[in-house]
């Protein structure tokens, strides 16, 4: 069986360094003329599922967005991954879960187990019930060949409260997460399936991401300020690690498919030039 960070090492390798999230919300629905309903749900996940789902190497719904018209909603979205999956590309689904005992190893069983109808390739989740608490996603991605996503350092401007605030240790929390993670890495090849979300926006983060060896998701890049020229300041020597995150700056392109094909392939071209510049 593949791993996930096998599948993702491959799949970048072919369509390149680029994670398109599918963010249908309110705005950004009614900016492709849409209704806010499921009917404008439906039409936009199909859009992007049939412009993007052959070319970018991971999509990246976000279940809220879905999961806000209830159970139809939650039908799209097992459609859009059926879809997605389909032409190939890897879906990684932003759940942000984290919970404790049974209610995390249910969180992996709807998501990470090939008999559900929302599996996906991978989802991202919440360590601050403790990183061991996330054990049985973990596991099941082990056991899938799945992956999972742990925030680390996100580029909300709340979030520095608790992830930069140090330990009795001395390290900071953020820290004392990335080097948990960086554990459960070791010695994987080409890349571990454990990875973390860094925001891109978040500039020097004063972090060591060096012993990582998993794929490291850089979210906040376009619309939300950050650009690819951005990332070797924030990622510095983990650049090759780095899976770029866009979504309203691909997604506002459309609801054109060739549109959209072309700001996702701008987007992977920016991209590539700043990440093989600094391998």
């Amino acid at each position: 069986m593949e791993t996930f960070g096998f599948r993702l090492h491959r799949a970048v390798a072919e369509r390149g360094p680029l994670c398109v999230g599918i963010d249908p919300h309110p705005g950004l629905l009614a900016r492709w003329g849409l209704p806010d309903d499921v009917d404008g749900l439906e039409r936009f996940a199909r859009t992007v599922a049939e412009a993007l789902g052959d070319r970018v190497a991971v999509i990246k719904p976000q279940s809220a967005f879905f999961e806000r018209f209830g159970s139809r909603g939650v039908a799209i979205l097992e459609s859009t991954i059926r879809q997605l999956r389909e032409a190939g590309a890897l879906v990684l689904l932003d759940v942000k879960r984290g919970d404790i005992g049974s209610t995390v190893a249910a969180y992996a069983s709807a998501y990470l187990d090939p008999s559900s109808p929302l599996y996906v390739d991978a989802v991202t989740a919440s360590p601050y019930l403790g990183v061991g608490s996330l054990a049985p996603m973990f596991e099941s991605a082990v056991a899938h060949g799945g992956g999972v996503f742990v925030l680390a350092l996100t580029s909300n401007p709340e979030g520095a409260q608790v992830q930069r605030a140090v330990t009795a240790g001395g390290r900071t929390v953020a820290q004392l997460v990335i080097d948990e993670i960086s554990q459960l890495n070791r010695g994987a090849e080409p890349l571990g399936s454990i990875g973390l979300v860094v925001g891109a926006t978040i500039g020097d983060t004063g972090h060591d991401l060096s012993r990582v060896n998993g794929p490291l998701l850089a979210p906040g890049l376009g619309a939300q300020g950050a650009t690819a020229a951005d990332l070797p300041t924030v990622f510095g020597s983990s650049l090759s690690a780095v899976l770029p995150s866009y979504s309203r700056e691909v997604l506002n392109a459309g609801p054109d498919a060739d549109a959209l094909r072309a700001a996702a392939d701008r987007a992977v071209a920016d991209c590539r030039h700043i990440l093989a510049a600094r391998h």
